[in-house]
């Protein structure tokens, strides 16, 4: 099923199919402001700044094209064009007003123009991609994935558009849509997906049961088995993706760090928001060493301006959309493997290098070769053609997300970037050419070539031809060729044509070669689980193997083995030590053999004492403590090791994982053998081991070990970090005599924080007056926490509340978050007491659109330009950095300001005068009721099955999931209304001054400056 409500409107689009009566296609229409203008195509081509020797020509421009979102080629080197015209589109009649279309521009004699221009379709919404292949083309139109056949290939379709998936979400997101249909070496369609919605992913009439849920990420759909599956999960919003000539696949991202390695299975960070398996505990970084951008400094997103030097050096910015590795024939041969990316905010082509490194891979910063000084490019795509020349999709808009100010949709751009005059390409339509042609071309320097050649092979073998005659070429060239490249083309081909066995496969793992035998160890679980003498085969090969690369794709392939043929590979990979510290290896381990832990302690606690390997024997002993709630000795085997090793690194990350596992509980049921075991780790030389062993004697009831506590927090010249630990420690044990201990640190500077975090779990009727006593001694950050604790019960609010009154407590002092979590406690007395303290906090969501338009009015460009940033620093200090990043200092509660689209005004008000209309799932406020008594709003940050951990504006609380009673979501985020109303305007405007950043920052030395 979908979830889309639109669902009967996007039907009917589909119905009009080619066969309806023709109705016009709509002219699309501007809804945003073009200020001082839009530069003409030629002058924005004039302004481009190019390597020496390179040239571009202007492909296509509007009228022509407008809106090109997405770019593709044909076995003709024509190309398709993806024109996207309902972007951010939801309430529009799409038959009528607003419809996407698919063109094929052709360049007949080849000067760099396009010359015949043919629309192939013309019902689109939500057109985000384009891919031509067996038999038709393939259209993303969210919440489908559509085949258009065009069987006879005489570029109009034969039917109507046959829904192959649907589930995407179209509903609940401006942005971030699946997009980027790309054919993989291994004969699946690639595509992404954006981290803003969760879609449910199957053919039409799949059960919700059935489909497959994706967030961001990569997948891939098999054109013929009917597959589809997740390669990759994380990041934010991937907009570009290529392989290298090895077959190892690559994809941009915006926002968070840019380049990623997209092995299948990975996990890897996200922008915000948790992955759905809740026990990977860890998640891979990017594949760059470095970002695009300075963040210790400020940079300017507005539209006319450029970067910060800093920025401008580091590479332009932290958005990137489009991306190809270049392969081709046409641009020098340095420029051959490199990573090509649009830098969307630098307006210019990053270069990146790839180098083996570690067991996988890193890359290297190279200078930009490529830039523009037009103002209004927004470049999307890239795409190498048959000539080897690379072709650059403009959206030619002046916003960030082409919606916040509206959408200039007349306008659109597509560029052409070759070295000299490219040559005329050698085959003119590779779909012409015989299989014995097409097996040639797998040699061309071009991989363009190669590429079309490997597709239209595995069409020819879908389609029933007999390949048998070239299929012994093909692995004449796998066995015999000195070409590694050639040999991996080959071996592609060849199993995509139905020509291999599982048996010759196998053969491979024994090849010289790491990227043969990694792409041997990913072939032979390409359909899924393995058989026996293939597992079989891959332990032997783990055990001798020495490439990292090779280590990977074996951990990657765990995930395809029953769970109980997973420990001898693991059991090999985990004792390569060379590896042991490495980003990705280890954490890929992880990830394949985490489902098989619970089954099979003991073996899990043989691969956990064998060696430290990355974080895995820590990850171990926190998933096995974990299933104690169920049962007590799951965690017995690792007490066991405990008590055998005597490596203390081993011992640290068995208690580690063991801590990490209960932390927030009170109490949980000691293990079996705990208790010896305790009396020799209690006795270690190594303090950690010491501090650990006493943490967890304490949840495991041992009042011994809370006594150690309590003299260690009474402590005045113990560390201040140890103090800590004793008495968050204690807290969650809810010792004895806590209330006294807690009180007299109120008045020890480093301590005061933990000591009013403590006191606000207590139902101790003592707490309240203790703080309102104390609270005008305390410095700011533990007089912010004791407001903060003295506003999560109703009757302790009401006595802060009589001091407010009274003048004992400074009215300023409370935040727009504060005044509306005394509002959630439900109290109508309190309620009303709330209103007439603080009149300026209005009640949330009354006249947000007035407030915007009253402060779009008041904040005009005169305005801003003379407002002082740096008081507005001092403003970002008290009313945002609790929970926002910007350039490199604040709280990471909410998202980082510092790649965010603060530029534009419009976007800035909207979010901090109506945070709620543009609220991602992830950042939907929770109300919780906790049994001691407490109301605690705040974002839920993890989740297991016995804990809760609440991140507030101020600290992350660990909550027992016993103790919630009741849980409400709001649909109001973390971040309050009213933010700015208790501010003056000159504060506003100077806040918003900060936010943006310096103003329009001079272009590097030798840019053309901007067209007016």
């Amino acid at each position: 099923m979908t979830r889309s409500v639109r669902l009967p409107v996007a039907l009917a689009i589909l119905a009009l199919g080619p066969s309806s009566p023709a109705q016009e296609f709509p002219e699309p229409y501007d809804s945003q402001d073009p200020g001082a203008g839009l530069p003409s195509a030629a002058e924005a081509l004039e302004g481009m700044r190019l390597p020496e020797g390179f040239r571009a020509t202007l492909f296509a421009a509007e009228p022509d094209v407008r809106q090109p979102i997405a770019l593709a080629t044909d076995p003709r080197g024509r190309l398709w064009v993806a024109e996207n015209y309902t972007y951010a589109e939801h309430e529009r009649n799409f038959d009528t007003d607003l419809r996407d279309r698919i063109l094929i521009l052709d360049d007949l004699d080849r000067d760099g123009r396009f010359d015949r221009r043919t629309v192939f379709w013309d019902r689109g919404v939500r057109l985000s991609s384009v891919e031509v292949g067996f038999g038709g083309v393939w259209a993303l139109c969210a919440p489908y994935l559509l085949f258009i056949p065009d069987r006879d290939g005489d570029d109009r379709p034969d039917g109507e558009p046959v829904v192959v998936l649907d589930g995407w979400d179209a509903d609940t997101i401006r942005h971030n849509l699946v997009n980027g249909l790309r054919w993989g070496p291994d004969g699946w369609l690639y595509g992404r997906h954006g981290i803003q919605a969760t879609s449910l992913v199957g053919p039409p009439g799949a059960a919700e049961s059935d489909r497959v849920a994706m967030n961001c990420g990569v997948w891939r759909y098999h054109p013929t088995r009917k597959v589809f599956e997740v390669v990759s999960r994380g990041t934010t919003n991937p907009w570009g993706m290529d392989w290298d000539e090895r077959g190892q696949l690559f994809f941009i991202n915006t926002v968070i760090p840019h380049l990623w390695h997209a092995i299948p299975g990975s996990y890897y960070e996200r922008m915000y928001g948790e992955h759905a398996n809740p026990h990977l505990y860890a998640l891979m970084g990017q594949t760059a060493d470095h970002v695009h951008w300075d963040t210790r400094e400020s940079w300017d997103f507005i539209r006319e301006g450029g970067v910060s030097d800093t920025t401008d050096r580091a590479g332009g910015g932290h958005a990137h959309s489009g991306m190809l590795i270049y392969q081709g024939d046409d641009w020098p041969e340095e420029y051959r493997g490199d990573v090509l990316a649009l830098n969307f905010h630098g307006r210019r082509i990053n270069r990146d290098r790839l180098e083996r490194f570690g067991a996988t891979y890193a890359a290297r910063h190279l200078p930009d070769p490529v830039r523009w000084s037009d103002p209004w490019f927004r470049g999307v795509e890239l795409v190498s053609g048959h000539d080897g020349s690379v072709f650059v999709a403009d959206w030619s808009d002046t916003g960030e997300c082409h919606e916040n100010d509206g959408v200039h949709r007349s306008s659109g751009r597509i560029y052409k970037i070759s070295f000299g005059d490219p040559e005329v390409p050698a085959v003119p339509d590779v779909s012409a050419v015989d299989d014995r042609g097409l097996v040639e071309l797998l040699g061309h320097p071009n991989a363009w070539y190669a590429r079309q050649a490997r597709r239209i092979l595995q069409e020819r073998a879908h389609a029933g031809l007999d390949l048998s005659a070239i299929a012994d070429d093909l692995q004449g060239s796998v066995e015999a060729s000195p070409d590694e490249v050639l040999r991996l083309r080959a071996l592609w081909s060849l199993f995509g044509i139905g020509g291999t066995t599982e048996e010759w496969i196998r053969s491979l793992l024994d090849d010289p070669d790491e990227h043969v035998r990694t792409w041997a160890v990913r072939l032979l679980v390409d359909r899924g689980p393995p058989s026996g003498e293939t597992i079989d085969a891959f332990e032997r090969l783990t055990e001798r193997e020495e490439s990292g690369l090779v280590l990977t794709y074996l951990a990657s392939s765990l995930q395809r083995l029953p769970v109980g043929r997973r420990w001898p590979i693991a059991e090999s990979i985990a004792s390569k030590s060379a590896f042991a510290d490495d980003p990705v290896l280890p954490l890929m381990l992880w990830y394949g053999i985490e489902p098989a832990v619970p089954g099979d302690p003991d073996r899990a606690c043989s691969v956990a004492g064998s060696a430290r390997f990355g974080p895995v024997s820590r990850f171990i002993a926190r998933r096995l403590t974990a299933e104690m709630a169920d049962r007590p000795e799951a965690a017995a085997p690792i007490v066991a090791l405990l008590g055998r090793t005597e490596d203390p690194g081993i011992r640290f990350d068995l208690l580690s994982g063991m801590a990490d596992a209960l932390r927030g509980l009170r109490r949980a049921e000691p293990p079996p053998g705990w208790a010896e075991a305790s009396e020799s780790l209690s006795a270690s030389e190594d303090a950690e081991v010491r501090r650990l062993t006493r943490e967890l004697a304490v949840v495991f009831g041992d009042g011994r070990a809370m006594e150690e506590l309590r003299a260690i927090a009474s402590d005045p010249d113990a560390d201040p970090s140890a103090r800590r630990d004793a008495i968050g420690a204690m807290v969650r044990g809810r010792a004895e005599g806590l209330f006294e201990l807690l009180g007299g640190l109120l008045s020890e500077r480093d301590l005061a924080t933990d000591a009013v975090r403590g006191l606000a779990t207590l139902d101790d009727p003592e707490t309240v007056p203790l703080l309102l006593d104390r609270i005008g001694r305390l410095q700011p950050g533990p007089r912010r926490e004791a407001l903060n604790a003295l506003a999560s019960r109703p009757e302790s609010a009401s006595a802060m509340l009589d001091a407010v009154e009274a003048g004992r407590i400074d009215r300023e002092e409370f935040s727009a978050f504060l005044v509306r979590q005394l509002r959630t406690l439900g109290d109508p007395t309190l309620e009303r007491r709330v209103a007439a303290i603080w009149p300026e906090y209005r009640p949330i969501s009354e006249a947000a659109s007035v407030r915007i338009a009253s402060y779009r009015l008041a904040m005009t460009p005169e305005r801003l330009a003379g407002a002082d940033p740096s008081n507005g620093r001092s403003v970002f200090s008290k009313t945002c950095s609790q929970c926002h990043v910007l350039f490199g200092d604040g709280g990471k509660v909410g998202p980082e300001l510092t790649g965010a689209q603060r530029g534009d005004l419009g976007y800035l008000l909207e979010n901090l005068v109506d945070p709620g209309a543009t609220l991602g799932e992830d950042y939907r406020m929770t109300v919780f009721a906790l049994a001691d008594g407490r109301v605690v709003n705040g974002l839920v940050a993890e989740q297991s099955d016995r804990t809760v951990t609440i991140q507030t504006p101020t600290e992350r609380i660990v909550v027992p999931r016993d103790e919630i009673e009741d849980r409400r979501k709001s649909d109001q985020s973390l971040m309050p209304e009213g933010l700015l109303d208790p501010l003056s305007e000159a504060e506003v405007a100077d806040l918003i001054r900060y936010l943006q950043g310096p103003g329009q920052v001079p272009l590097p030395e030798g840019q053309p400056a901007s067209s007016p």
